[in-house]
C-alpha cells in the first residue's frame, strides 16, 4: 500500500475517490463528500494535507491531516465537525494504515492523531505499544423504534408534565405553535440566516461564535445544506409560535440516521417555555411516525437535557499512534509526572 500527500485545497479533485470509499462504510453522512467538501474550504488551515492510500487501484483510506504541534500530526478537527476527518475500507486493519500515514508525513513526526472517532463507525482499538485510545465525549442518540408513545411514556414524568403544561398555556393565551421541517436547496440560504438571526441574539453573539449569514460558519452551513438537501440528506426544522419563530434545528440525514447539528432559540420567549424542548418532542413524533430513520444523533456532548430524552449514551474517543514504543512510554511517564505534580499541589486558601 501507498500513500499519496497533496493539498487540502485538491479535495474537489479527488472527491469522487472520497465518494466511492465513503459508500462501502459505514457511510455516516458526517463523512460524506459533500458534508466534508465545505469543511475544507472554509477551515482548512495552511499545511493541511489530503492523504489517500491504495493498492492495486484500489483506495483502501482517505483522510485530512494537519500539523497538531511540534512533532505531532491529526486528523483536521474544526468545531464544526462531529467526526475525525477519516475513512478507510471496512476490510482493512487499522493499525498498518496510521503507521504507514505517519511514515508518509513530512517532517518525521513522532505521533499521528485520529480524532472524534465514533465507537459505532470504528470500533474502539485495544491499546498496544504504538498505540493508544483516550477517551473524548459521551454522546447521546435515539433509537427510533416502537412507536412513539411508548417511546414517549418511557421518559420521565417531569418532563411530560412540564411540556403538557406548557401547551396548556399556550393554548389559553391563544398562541398555536407549528412545527415546519424544509428539505429544498433553495430554501436554505433563507433558513441560514434565519438561524443565525437567532443564535446571534442569544448568549453566542457576546463570545462571537455565533452563525451569521455572512461569516465563515455561516457560508459552510449554507453551501453543505444545499448540498446535501440537493439529493434530499438535509432538513431544517423551524417551530412558530404564531407567527415568531421561536427555535430552528440544522440536520443532515443518512439511510440510517438523521443528526441534529446545531440548535437555537428565541431567548426572549418568556419564563416557563421552553421552545427547544417543545420542538424537539413534536419533531420525535414525526420522526417515529415516518419511519425513515432507526436513529436520531445528537453527537455533541451528554447535557442534563439529553438524558430526559434518552438513555442511550456511547464514548467517542481519539487514537494516538505513534513512531516507535518509546515516544509512547515518554508522554505516558510525563503524564504521569504532570498528574501527580498537580495533585501534590496545596489546595487553595
Amino acid at each position: 500500500m501507498k500513500w499519496q500527500l497533496v493539498p487540502a485545497a485538491r479535495f474537489p479533485e479527488f472527491a469522487e475517490r472520497w465518494r466511492t470509499l465513503h459508500a462501502r462504510g459505514p457511510a455516516s453522512v458526517l463523512l460524506d463528500a459533500d458534508f466534508v467538501a465545505p469543511l475544507v474550504e472554509c477551515f482548512a488551515r495552511p499545511g493541511t494535507l489530503l492523504a489517500c492510500c491504495e493498492s492495486q487501484g484500489v483506495t483502501l483510506a482517505m483522510a485530512l491531516v494537519a500539523p497538531s504541534g511540534r512533532g505531532a500530526w491529526a486528523t483536521l478537527q474544526p468545531s464544526q465537525a462531529p467526526l475525525g476527518l477519516w475513512l478507510m475500507a471496512p476490510d482493512q486493519a487499522l493499525a498498518p494504515l496510521l503507521a504507514g500515514l505517519l511514515r508518509a508525513l513530512p517532517g518525521l513526526p513522532l505521533v499521528l492523531g485520529l480524532t472524534q472517532a465514533d465507537p459505532m463507525l470504528l470500533a474502539r482499538p485495544p491499546d498496544s505499544p504504538r498505540l493508544r485510545t483516550l477517551d473524548y465525549i459521551d454522546t447521546a442518540r435515539v433509537t427510533l423504534a416502537g412507536g412513539f408513545d411508548a417511546y414517549w411514556q418511557a421518559r420521565g414524568k417531569n418532563l411530560r408534565a412540564n411540556l403538557k403544561k406548557q401547551r396548556a398555556r399556550l393554548e389559553r393565551e391563544g398562541v398555536a405553535p407549528r412545527l415546519e421541517i424544509v428539505r429544498t436547496p433553495a430554501a436554505m440560504a433563507a433558513a441560514v440566516a434565519q438561524y443565525g438571526l437567532l443564535e446571534s441574539s442569544g448568549w453566542k453573539s457576546g463570545q462571537g461564535t455565533a452563525v451569521h449569514a455572512n461569516n465563515t460558519q455561516g457560508r459552510y452551513y449554507r453551501a453543505m445544506l444545499e448540498a446535501l438537501s440537493a439529493r434530499g440528506a438535509a432538513s431544517v426544522y423551524r417551530y412558530w409560535f404564531g407567527e415568531q419563530l421561536v427555535a430552528m434545528d440544522l440536520c443532515v440525514e443518512d439511510g440510517d440516521s438523521i443528526v441534529v447539528l446545531k440548535t437555537a432559540y428565541d431567548e426572549s420567549v418568556g419564563a416557563g417555555l421552553s421552545p427547544t424542548l417543545l420542538m424537539r418532542e413534536e419533531a420525535c413524533r414525526r420522526l417515529f411516525d415516518e419511519g425513515r430513520f432507526s436513529r436520531l444523533e445528537f453527537y455533541g456532548r451528554v447535557m442534563e437535557w439529553h438524558l430526559r430524552w434518552t438513555g442511550e449514551v456511547r464514548t467517542m474517543y481519539h487514537i494516538n499512534y505513534y513512531r516507535w514504543p518509546a515516544v509512547r512510554r515518554l508522554q505516558a511517564m510525563l503524564e504521569s509526572i504532570r498528574e501527580s505534580s498537580i495533585a501534590a499541589r496545596p489546595a487553595a486558601q
